[in-house]
């Protein structure tokens, strides 16, 4: 992994009250939506990451979070004991950064919006932090209890509460016991294991964080600059292996819900419309405003998510995918993660032929 030259925290503009594009147009692969940060790198995202905490909660000590940026590094590149690393292409290290980025901007901009009494504090947002660091930690492969499975994405429908497991045994490690119940909590707002509906939390700022938290895992990865060409290449593949592209919903009978990776692209704009009218407005309530206040009232998160919506629906349309031509690089904890899981894929489809196939329509969640 690289690490950044720049690396300024938030991309704020330099004079108070000045207007300028905050999106920038000649972004990097590996870069945050305001081309400023290193989103591969974990010493440039933590530096970012303390910034805006120092900034925001003045005095307050940085010490356990700077501990939970090195464990994190040691357990997706396979240095954290008991771990593999991290072996999905998809949810790779580049966007659990991207994500906790996001999630810090959050957090300073809505701690700027709200009254006193609302505040979420920095006790709570370094619980935030943690949870967003760890929130894919339940791809990662346990050396013994998973010595059955071959790769992350195996627990695709099920890693949320795989990472609230992680939360539960590895917050006490960094002197954090009393937030194992509000975290392996929160952490499901990044999912589909939980109606988010149900979840209950004694303190409203609680299911505030959550939002944050959920809200920062979307709009990071779709944010991506290469957010499509990742959809294409990388998500599809998790999702053969993670049951998702074809479900065995009876013996003997497989219901097709993506056939390739470009159908998957060809159904995210409808995913897209439910997702910003389901999740981000309607069950986190709009969060992702907050980080407008960072931005003079512009939302570069949102500006880079409509961007690649409408360059894929061009696409569709024309019907001319080789517009799609970024090659992102990766940033895994196994070395051949990416051939592994090509040939996983390739046996699992292989498995499917002479086999009993219906389509399914059913638009699932791309994420």
């Amino acid at each position: 992994m690289t690490n950044s030259g720049d690396r300024s925290a938030t991309g704020v503009q330099g004079s108070a009250g000045s207007k300028r594009r905050v999106m920038s147009q000649d972004r990097r692969n590996d870069h945050d939506v305001t081309n400023t940060v290193n989103v591969s790198d974990p010493a440039a995202v933590r530096d970012a990451v303390h910034e805006l905490f120092s900034e925001t909660f003045p005095g307050a000590s940085f010490d356990k979070l700077w501990l939970a940026f090195y464990d994190f590094e040691r357990l997706f590149t396979g240095r954290f004991p008991g771990y593999r690393g991290c072996d999905t292409t998809y949810h790779d290290v580049q966007h659990t950064l991207d994500m906790t980025l996001a999630l810090a901007r959050l957090v300073a901009g809505y701690e700027r919006s709200v009254g006193p009494s609302e505040r979420l504090g920095a006790r709570r947002a370094q619980m935030a932090i943690v949870t967003s660091l760890f929130h894919d930690s339940g791809y990662i492969r346990h050396k013994e209890r998973d010595r059955d499975f071959s790769n992350g994405a195996q627990f695709t429908l099920c890693h949320v509460s795989r990472s609230a497991d992680f939360l539960r045994r590895y917050l006490p490690e960094i002197g954090l016991s009393k937030d194992v119940a509000v975290s392996s909590m929160i952490v499901h707002f990044t999912g589909y294991e939980l109606d988010l509906d149900k979840i209950e939390l004694d303190d409203p700022r609680d299911i505030i964080t959550g939002h944050l938290i959920g809200t920062a895992d979307l709009i990071a990865q779709m944010a991506d600059r290469c957010y499509l060409e990742k959809c294409r290449d990388r998500l599809y593949q998790e999702f053969v292996v993670g049951g998702v592209a074809v479900e065995n919903s009876t013996p003997g009978q497989y219901m097709v819900r993506y056939k390739s990776g470009k159908d998957l692209l060809a159904k995210t704009p409808a995913f897209y419309q439910q997702v910003m009218r389901e999740r981000l407005q309607r069950k986190f309530n709009r969060a992702y405003r907050y980080i407008e206040v960072l931005y003079d009232g512009q939302n570069p998160y949102i500006e880079a998510i409509r961007s690649n919506i409408t360059h894929l629906v061009r696409i569709i349309e024309a019907g001319d995918w080789s517009l799609l031509r970024r090659e992102p690089p990766f940033f895994l904890g196994i070395i051949s993660a990416v051939n592994d899981l090509e040939t996983l894929v390739s046996r699992q489809l292989g498995a499917l032929a002479g086999k009993a196939v219906t389509n399914d329509n059913t638009l699932l969640m791309p994420i």
